[in-house]
């Protein structure tokens, strides 16, 4: 049963430079459950839940993404957990 979970909207040099990719690879090795998509807008938006530990951790490595990102803002929101999200993936 997920503790928590957080609307994450990154944004900066985001699409196309691998991050949805590694967000899935991040989410997994972390333990949280939900998903990540390209907002028309440019901007990265992800939906994690899980033990708030996890959660937090998914967050963090959010600010930063992988080598070839730029992040430039990162908004987190509270919000419902989702039942029945075992996994992390595409969306």
């Amino acid at each position: 049963m997920a503790d928590v979970a957080r609307k994450v909207v990154i944004r900066g040099r985001v699409q196309g430079v691998g991050f949805r990719h590694a967000t899935v690879e991040a989410a997994r090795a972390i333990a949280v459950a939900g998903w990540v998509r390209n907002r028309p807008d440019g901007a990265v938006e992800a939906f994690a839940q899980g033990a708030a530990a996890d959660v937090e951790r998914f967050v963090a490595w959010c600010r930063h993404g992988p080598p070839l990102a730029r992040v430039d803002d990162v908004e987190v929101g509270q919000v419902p957990v989702e039942a029945g999200l075992a996994r992390f993936d595409w969306k």
